[in-house]
């Protein structure tokens, strides 16, 4: 569908003059609109929540919109695998798939309210999505929004994302994509809001700036947002080199910038760029940052009066902004039919992305795919947690499928045991796991506890609903449980506590807590009638601890109260160690398999979290390893002999060094959105073939890394670490074969400039069909000493059946097979090149080497 709506006269007739024949262009209607404004307006619609302008019929408008992996925030959508996830996948083309996706979704919630009415936040066409970062250090809590440490396979990533957000029409966008964060942004979050960050201009060209440069030139991005770090001593969002320079100079970018939430109160606050938000906002929007996400801008009226800026200044701005509202059709656009948000087949759509997504990291002996009808002990804190799924940045799925369930629909109920083992992280709970609930005290007591749900905040009269819920799990952003009408609600869950043994019992409640929002939710647990927990909204009184003697059951009560904008409620707990190691060893020893779901979670690695446990800070990581508790349940569930799978769900590479040493298999499953469970039970079949590859490495320790704060890439990633990773970027297992053969190039030697293309054969040589990520990577002239030690310059992801093959070209042009100065300058150089075509990079994978020269140098812009 395209939005043509600039055309209709009576829109026209509202903003100028135009004729029949020639409307005005969106950027002619803008202008006009702008010279009619006050200088109060103007300032007003410079800020993310643009009010509402009536004598000139323009709505409010919130420019703050979600889609990193689902239209977010707003209510049920298709939650896609996180961005980590679908870039795992090295299929741009299901990028570009997810990518119209979710800006349909995202439309559709747009039309549910009607063009030229008011649209808060999460209703709008701007999408800040993708994020296009390199994941430079796996220390980075956010890592997991990113498509990993590759600037190419990131750049050709984002080029699809952005290509699906925003439709096929450039002239009428279906929603507005906005990479960010620009640029070099990659933590640590705790010193995140004043960072100044000294990268070299090589590594600037090298490694921050192409995927950026890829989303803007090939993807038309119509926005991009400015990060809160400095670069040099400039905070970026007031850096007119990179904004107008770099970004629309060079790059020829012509739509709007947004600075990250509140960066230019920060330039204020923490950068100390100027005394004061007048000044930070003159100088933020004099180097291009046209919008404010936040209320800084609130202060351009005084930067005015002190001539501090122009006011030609702001209309510039304003220009680009209501330019890209009427591409959008968001003002004075006829109403149109709403479609369906979360449609079935946008949800095969993520199964599907789930899928490719899955990464095999090892398997001995064959152990995949699962032969016959084994009994199968699940254990491990992420086999049956709703957050594992969703990661950050997520909407609300309507059905989501945690690979608990995911295995007992594929294998039956009665093959599947469970048993949860571990927290996530010492001193971290996690959801209290249907073995430890009941719905009452007798024998034949169900599992769960029964959820009691009343349309009133005073657990008035009759319940409207009642059901059996397995776990308190819940998330409800935007949305009503239980068919309850829209607004306050209040749910009773009642049943009984069954420990897994004696000890020391901490139970939790944890409430999604809504951001700058009017009012929060209290929640009171009682245990044996007593409460133990009251929290009143203010998070006060979340936690408490208690003794149990014994297993005996306890009876138990939660009450929430839906009386504010909070997003889902998660009765949690952290149990003694050895109970749960107990249960655990006994759920094993009963079965013939054991499947370990284990990682981190959106819990301990995130944006600017409130994490101060052994191996995390503050989102961010303090060491990659398997957090402790999780490790002593690898080791438990292997001392009766039986084989183990080993599921990592997390955003970010963790060293998995016991389990590669001692596991049977291990696969990668990242946080695989709303239908994750059925993707791994489907890969653990063998219903599909898993040909997922790692878009980051996987190192051994920290100590194998430069120090987090450091933005020299001397050490880091693929391209530049020279030891030996636990697994490599690229890396990724089949249970079938390829053969590579016949790698040729279209001539030996080319002059600097000439487009080179390679080729070779692929064969499916295994028993079944799969598909291959086929990859080309270059290493440069032993002279060029600071080029990467081989650089990603090709992939292609193909279906082969048993015995088919496939001859796979690369047309490699000049950008791709430069390299970088020191001086940042990029250019073809002189020398002799070697290609390596195949399933990994070489020494990992099948595949093979041709060589080429290059004759003569060709300087590149920028």
């Amino acid at each position: 569908m395209t939005y043509r709506y600039f055309l209709l006269p009576l829109a026209i007739a509202l903003v100028g003059s135009a004729t029949a024949a020639t409307p005005a262009t969106p950027e002619r209607r803008a202008a006009d609109l702008v010279a009619r404004m006050s200088l109060a307006e103007k300032v007003a619609q410079l800020q993310s929540a643009a009010p509402a302008l009536p004598r000139l019929g323009i709505p409010a408008y919130e420019w703050w919109n979600e889609g990193l992996h689902g239209a977010a925030r707003a209510g049920y959508a298709t939650v896609f695998p996180q961005a980590i996830g679908l870039a795992a996948t090295w299929d741009p083309d299901l990028l570009r798939r997810v990518g119209d996706a979710v800006s349909r979704e995202a439309r559709a919630r747009f039309d549910a309210i009607g063009a030229g009415r008011d649209h808060g936040r999460y209703e709008g066409l701007t999408i800040w999505s993708p994020n296009v970062n390199i994941f430079r250090d796996p220390r980075w809590g956010r890592g997991q929004e990113t498509y990993g440490e590759d600037p190419y396979l990131t750049g050709r990533l984002a080029v699809g994302f952005v290509e699906g957000i925003q439709g096929p029409d450039p002239a009428h966008p279906r929603a507005i994509a906005t990479p960010k964060h620009f640029a070099v942004h990659s933590g640590p979050e705790a010193g995140r809001h004043g960072f100044d960050i000294d990268v070299s201009p090589h590594d600037l060209e090298a490694t921050f700036l192409p995927a950026f440069r890829a989303a803007v030139t090939e993807g038309h991005a119509g926005s991009v947002m400015c990060a809160y770090n400095a670069l040099h001593g400039t905070p970026v969002c007031a850096d007119a080199a990179l904004l107008g320079g770099i970004l629309r100079k060079d790059w020829g970018f012509r739509g709007y910038v947004v600075s990250d939430c509140d960066a230019i109160d920060d330039m204020t606050k923490f950068h100390y760029y100027r005394p004061d938000n007048a000044g930070s906002s003159a100088a933020a929007i004099a180097a291009g940052t046209d919008l404010d996400c936040g209320f800084a801008y609130a202060d351009l009226a005084e930067a005015l009066r002190r001539g501090d800026v122009a006011e030609s200044v702001l209309d510039t701005s304003l220009v680009r902004l209501f330019a890209a509202r009427y591409r959008l059709g968001e003002i004075g656009a006829p109403a149109v039919k709403p479609k369906p948000v979360d449609t079935k087949a946008h949800s095969a759509l993520s199964l599907r992305a789930a899928l490719e997504s899955m990464v095999l990291l090892k398997n001995e002996h064959g152990t995949l795919p699962l032969r016959g009808t084994p009994r199968i002990a699940v254990i491990g804190p992420n086999a049956d947690t709703v957050e594992t799924l969703e990661a950050n940045y997520h909407a609300t799925p309507r059905a989501p499928v945690t690979p608990l369930l995911g295995l007992r629909a594929r294998f039956g109920t009665e093959r599947v045991s469970y048993a949860q083992g571990s927290p996530v992280a010492g001193g971290v709970p996690v959801p209290i796991p249907e073995t430890a609930l009941r719905t009452d005290h007798g024998s034949d007591a169900g599992t769960g506890l029964a959820g009691s749900y009343f349309a009133n905040t005073r657990f008035d009269g009759k319940p409207l609903a009642t059901r059996v819920d397995r776990t308190v799990d819940f998330d409800w952003d935007h949305v009503t449980p239980a068919g309850l009408p829209d607004g306050r609600y209040a749910v009773r869950w009642t049943g009984t506590l069954v420990p897994p043994g004696p000890g020391d019992y901490t139970l939790a409640v944890h409430v999604e807590r809504c951001f700058d929002c009017a009012g929060h939710d209290p929640v009171r647990l009682f245990v044996d009638g007593k409460p133990v927990i009251d929290d009143k909204g203010d998070d006060k009184d979340v936690q408490a601890t208690l003794h149990f003697d014994d297993a005996r059951a306890h009876d138990l009560r939660l009450d929430y109260v839906h009386s504010g904008e909070d997003q889902g409620v998660r009765l949690q707990w952290l149990p003694p160690a050895e109970a749960q190691l107990a249960e655990a060893e006994r759920t094993v020893a009963a079965a013939d398999i054991a499947v370990a779901f284990v990682g981190l979670s959106p819990d301990v690695e995130g944006e600017e979290l409130h994490v101060d446990v052994p191996g995390f800070d503050g989102g961010d990581r303090t060491d990659i390893g398997l957090p402790a508790a999780q490790q002593a349940l690898l080791e438990r569930a292997t001392a009766g002999g039986k084989p183990l799978v080993v599921v990592l769900m997390s955003g970010s590479a963790v060293a998995l060094n016991w389990a590669q040493a001692h596991a049977s298999a291990i696969v990668a499953a990242w946080y695989p959105g709303e239908d994750g469970g059925t993707a791994i039970a489907q890969i653990l079949a063998g219903d599909y073939n898993p040909a997922g590859r790692l878009p980051v490495t996987f190192y051994r320790s920290v100590l194998d890394l430069p120090p987090f704060a450091s933005y020299q890439m001397k050490g880091r990633t693929y391209r530049y670490f020279k030891g030996t990773p636990l697994y490599p970027f690229g890396h990724g297992l089949s249970y079938t074969s390829f053969a590579y053969t016949d790698a040729r190039v279209s001539a030996k030697t080319v002059d600097a400039g000439q487009t080179v293309t390679a080729s070779v054969t692929v064969r499916n040589s295994g028993p079944r069909a799969g598909d291959e990520v086929v990859q080309a990577y270059v290493s440069y002239p032993a002279t060029d000493t600071l080029a990467p030690v081989r650089n990603l310059v090709g992939i292609q992801r193909v279906h082969l059946v048993a015995g088919e093959s496939r001859t796979v070209s690369f047309p490699l042009d000049p950008r791709r097979l430069s390299s970088v100065d020191a001086s940042g300058k990029r250019a073809v150089v002189a020398g002799n090149y070697s290609l390596f075509i195949g399933g990994g990079q070489p020494g990992d994978a099948p595949g093979q080497r041709v060589d080429f020269a290059i004759d003569g140098r060709q300087a590149l812009p920028r």
